[in-house]
């Protein structure tokens, strides 16, 4: 019988909640002295599973929050939808409705404390407004200075940050929690990207195209980043500059593939299980939340990145 007796002086030996007694060599099997588990240290690439369906099927919302505390608000139900629901890692659940009902917006921040702006309010009429969340409903925040839809956002309710869009390019602007300000400009000009970070280490990819282009903001320029293995246009963002994570878009029909970033060059994530674009993202690389899609989608996913490099896929040995 394989036990710790056994095997415990056999294979190198780590501590991943501590002091590394051992490194891993890639494809090599490991002990951990913290969980007391067998493993190996390769590389797994991610994997989407079902989460509870959005109530009413849309996209191009606004997005934000975690994979347990997710908030989706506004989009296109064929017309523009003013619905916000919050997501707690199981189902989602009505919130308070936008003030003003719009499509192509962008989000950022938490469930409990929500940034939207811009959008279409209908018509092709493009907006400059912007409102903030406290978990209830939705209050009025301060405008704009570009109008603009099909935008990317990123951070916080106090620190918030915007880019590109139809008709602006590459206009980047800046939250305070009270107004927007100028910031640094895209270096390249595009609508349908996605975005993700803070206002000070900020992120966005991909956009109208069908582009691979990254780029990184250090709170006052963009900067070159590692190109998306497969470019695309109406994806969605997730994670930071230095874990990122994006998935789905458009290529030359809907797309289910998924990339990790790590601050220089993007890898190959686990495929969505419903190819979709023009759909919306939340909480980080490791655990990554989507929803929506073009057509009024209702699906839902959940990813599950693993430990990086460690595989996540532990083998427990009996009586220890």
């Amino acid at each position: 019988m394989t036990n710790y007796r056994n095997v415990r002086y056999k294979i190198p030996t780590l501590n991943l909640d501590g002091t590394t007694e051992a490194s891993p060599v890639e494809g090599e099997m490991w002990y951990d002295s913290g969980k007391f588990y067998l493993g190996t240290s390769q590389t797994f690439s991610g994997v989407w599973s079902s989460g509870g369906n959005l109530a009413t099927g849309r996209y191009g919302m606004a997005s934000g929050g975690t994979q347990t505390a997710g908030l989706a608000a506004g989009g296109n139900t064929g017309a523009v939808s003013a619905v916000t629901e919050e997501y707690n890692g199981t189902a989602w659940s009505s919130g308070g409705n936008l003030a003003t009902a719009r499509k192509y917006l962008a989000g950022a921040g938490t469930q409990t404390a929500g940034l939207c702006m811009g959008g279409d309010v209908g018509g092709d009429t493009v907006t400059n407004i912007t409102e903030e969340y406290n978990g209830t409903s939705w209050s009025s925040g301060g405008n704009l200075a570009t109008a603009r839809e099909k935008l990317a956002g990123a951070g916080t309710l106090s620190a918030g940050l915007c880019m590109g869009g139809s008709g602006t390019g590459n206009i980047t602007e800046e939250y305070n929690g009270t107004s927007w300000s100028s910031g640094g400009n895209l270096g390249t000009a595009r609508d349908w990207l996605a975005g993700a970070g803070i206002q000070s280490a900020g992120l966005c990819m991909g956009g109208s195209g069908v582009s691979a282009v990254t780029e990184e903001y250090d709170g006052s320029s963009w900067s070159s980043g590692g190109n998306l293995a497969t470019a695309r246009s109406h994806l969605a963002g997730a994670g930071t500059q230095s874990a990122g994570l994006c998935m789905g878009g458009y290529i030359s029909a809907a797309s289910n593939v998924t990339e990790q970033y790590d601050g220089s060059s993007w890898s190959s994530g686990g495929n969505l299980i419903t190819a979709r674009f023009t759909l919306s993202g939340a909480g980080t690389q490791l655990e990554g939340l989507s929803m929506g899609g073009e057509g009024g989608t209702t699906a839902t996913e959940e990813y599950d990145a693993g430990p990086g490099t460690y595989d996540e896929l532990f083998t427990a040995l009996g009586g220890l």
